[in-house]
C-alpha cells in the first residue's frame, strides 16, 4: 500500500489553482493513451476526503467517478453522439451494429468480445469529451475525481481502469447479462412526438408523393450517361493517393487477416484503413462558384463551422453491416463543401456546409457487393447495386424503399467509380467505371474523419464539429419548418455518423446494420 499523500503534495494542476495547466495534463495524458496498473486505485489513488472516512467499494466509486464527469461534459455541452450511452452501464456505449448482436447467441467469449467493443465506444467518446472541455470545467472535474479518491490517477487509466472493474463485476452476474442485452438498443433518430403533433398519418401521404417527385427527377439525370453529362463549370476530381502496398489482388487475405482474431467476425479497423485508397471513388465535381469546392472542415474563434478550401479533404470511417448472421466490411468516404447556395429568397434547402457520403459494402473476398450514398444531412439516398446484389421487390404501401436509380458492373480490380457532383446542389448525378485515375485527379492522403471530433479551437483548445446532439451549428435549413412532421430532428441540418435517418416516410437508419440484408439478396459464394 502506498502511503497517502498530503493535500500539500498534490500536484498543483489538480490543486485547481493553475486550471490552464491542469487541463494541457488532463489532455496530454488522454493523447498519449497512458494506461497505469489499475491496482493503484484501491492503494496508490489518494484518499477521499475525511467527510467521507467510510471507505466504498472501488465499482461504487468508479460509477461516481464517471457520473462527475459526465455532469462536467453535460454542463460545458461537449457531450458526443456518435455512440449512445448504455442506461445502468456508465463504462459502456454502443451503436446499431454492436447493437445488433444483442439478442444473437453468444458463447462466454463472444459476449466478453461484444462488451469489450462497447467498452472501446465508451473510452473513445470519453477521451472526445475530456478533450473538448473548457479550462473551468476541467478543474471542475478534476476537483470531483479528487473527492473519489482519484486524485493521482491519470485520466486514461481511471477509464481503462474503472472499465474493467465495471465489466468483471458484471460479468459474473447473469442478471446484470440480461440487463445489459436489454439496455444495448439504440434509440431511432426520429421524434415520435412530432409524428403525432404532425398527424403523420395523413401528412406522410403528400410528403410520400415528393419523394416520387423526387425520384422520377433523379431517375431522368441517371439516364443520361457520364460522358454526356452537361458540363456548367470546371471538372475538379479528387481521390485517394494510395498510402500503402496494398491492393485488390490482397484483400481477402487482409480481410481474413482482419478478422482472423475476432469471435464475432468483426474487422480490425486498421486493415480496412488499409484498403480505404483501393476502393476510395473518383469524386468529379463540377464546378461553378467557391461552394462547390472540395474542403476540410474548421472552426473559427466562436466554434462555429466552416470550410477551408484551399486544404480539400477526402474523410475515411471504417463499418461493418451484417448479412445472414455473416459480418461484411464497409468503407466510407465524406467530401465537405463551404455550403448550399440558396437560389432564391424562399429556397428551403440551402444553407451552410454540405457534404457528400459514399460508401461501399464489400464481400469477404474483396469484391464490391453494393455502393450507396447520402448527403451530410441524411438526404437523398441512393443505392447503386453490382450484379452480386439482387434488389428486393417493395412492399406494398407508401413508406420509402431503397431508391436504385442506376447499377454498376461487377468492378475489376484495376477499376474504380467515378461519381459525379452536381454544381450548387452537389447531388450524385452520375457513376460509372473506370480505369484508374482519369487525368488531372488531384491525389489526396486519407483523412481520419475522427478527427472532426476534435478540431483546433484555439490555442490548446479543441471542439467537435458537432454539438451534443450529433448536428453541426448553424447548419440548419429553412426545410426544418415545413418537413418536421416526419420526425426527422433538424431535417436538413448536416449531423454526426450514426445519427443519420434517411427516410422521411417510413424509418430507416444509414447505420442500420441490417440495411443492405433488408433490401438486397446477396450472391452467396464465399472466398
Amino acid at each position: 500500500m502506498c502511503p497517502a499523500r498530503p493535500a500539500s503534495a498534490i500536484p498543483r494542476p489538480l490543486r485547481g489553482d493553475r486550471a490552464g495547466e491542469g487541463r494541457r495534463r488532463l489532455r496530454a495524458v488522454l493523447r498519449a493513451g497512458c494506461v497505469l496498473a489499475f491496482a493503484a486505485l484501491a492503494g496508490c489513488a489518494a484518499v477521499p476526503p475525511e467527510r467521507d472516512a467510510t471507505p466504498r467499494p472501488l465499482a461504487e466509486r468508479c460509477e461516481r467517478a464517471l457520473a462527475a464527469l459526465d455532469d462536467a461534459v453535460a454542463q460545458a455541452g461537449v457531450g458526443d453522439a456518435e455512440a449512445s450511452r448504455v442506461t445502468g452501464f456508465p463504462y459502456l456505449r454502443s451503436n446499431r451494429f454492436l447493437a445488433s448482436f444483442r439478442d444473437a447467441p453468444l458463447d462466454d467469449a463472444q459476449y466478453r468480445e461484444w462488451v469489450d467493443a462497447m467498452m472501446r465506444l465508451d473510452r473513445e467518446g470519453r477521451i472526445v469529451e475530456i478533450a473538448n472541455l473548457p479550462a473551468d470545467a476541467t478543474r471542475a472535474a478534476l476537483a470531483a475525481l479528487r473527492a473519489e479518491g482519484f486524485a493521482d490517477l491519470a485520466p486514461a487509466a481511471l477509464l481503462e481502469g474503472c472499465a474493467m472493474t465495471l465489466r468483471e463485476r458484471d460479468l459474473a452476474d447473469e442478471n446484470a447479462r440480461d440487463r445489459l442485452r436489454a439496455a444495448a438498443a439504440v434509440p431511432d433518430d426520429y421524434d415520435t412526438w412530432k409524428r403525432i403533433v404532425g398527424l403523420y398519418a395523413v401528412t406522410r401521404i403528400p410528403f410520400a408523393a415528393g419523394v416520387r417527385r423526387w425520384q422520377d427527377e433523379t431517375l431522368a439525370v441517371f439516364a443520361v450517361p457520364l460522358a454526356a453529362q452537361p458540363v456548367a463549370g470546371t471538372l475538379m476530381r479528387y481521390a485517394l493517393a494510395e498510402g500503402s502496398p496494398s491492393a485488390r489482388a490482397d484483400a481477402a487475405r487482409v480481410l481474413a487477416e482482419a478478422r482472423a482474431d475476432s469471435r464475432l467476425g468483426i474487422h480490425g479497423a486498421r486493415a480496412l484503413q488499409a484498403l480505404a485508397a483501393v476502393y476510395a471513388p473518383v469524386f468529379e465535381v463540377d464546378e461553378v462558384s467557391a461552394a462547390d469546392r472540395v474542403g476540410r472542415p474548421a472552426l473559427d474563434a466562436s466554434a462555429m463551422p466552416g470550410i477551408e478550401t484551399t486544404k480539400p479533404a477526402i474523410f475515411v470511417r471504417v463499418a461493418h453491416t451484417r448479412y445472414q448472421g455473416e459480418v461484411l466490411p464497409q468503407l466510407v468516404y465524406t467530401i465537405w463543401f463551404p455550403g448550399r447556395p440558396k437560389s432564391g429568397a424562399f429556397d428551403l434547402l440551402g444553407g451552410k456546409l454540405d457534404a457528400v457520403i459514399w460508401r461501399v459494402t464489400l464481400a469477404n473476398d474483396g469484391e464490391p457487393l453494393v455502393f450507396d450514398t447520402i448527403h451530410g444531412c441524411g438526404c437523398y439516398h441512393l443505392f447503386f447495386p453490382t450484379p452480386r446484389a439482387t434488389p428486393r421487390p417493395a412492399p406494398d404501401g407508401i413508406e420509402e424503399w431503397a431508391f436504385v436509380p442506376a447499377t454498376l458492373p461487377r468492378v475489376a480490380r484495376d477499376e474504380r467509380i467515378v461519381v459525379r457532383i452536381a454544381p450548387g446542389t452537389h447531388y450524385v448525378s452520375a457513376v460509372a467505371v473506370a480505369r484508374g485515375h482519369p487525368p488531372g485527379t488531384k491525389l489526396l492522403g486519407a483523412s481520419d474523419e475522427d478527427s472532426l471530433r476534435r478540431l483546433p479551437l484555439a490555442p490548446d483548445a479543441t471542439r467537435s464539429l458537432y454539438g451534443p446532439d450529433g448536428i453541426v451549428p448553424g447548419t440548419q435549413r429553412g426545410e426544418r419548418y415545413v418537413f418536421w412532421p416526419m420526425g426527422v430532428p433538424d431535417p436538413g441540418a448536416m449531423r454526426q455518423w450514426g445519427r443519420h435517418a434517411t427516410a422521411f416516410v417510413g424509418r430507416r437508419h444509414f447505420d442500420d446494420a441490417h440495411l443492405v440484408e433488408r433490401y438486397f439478396m446477396l450472391d452467396d459464394r464465399r472466398p
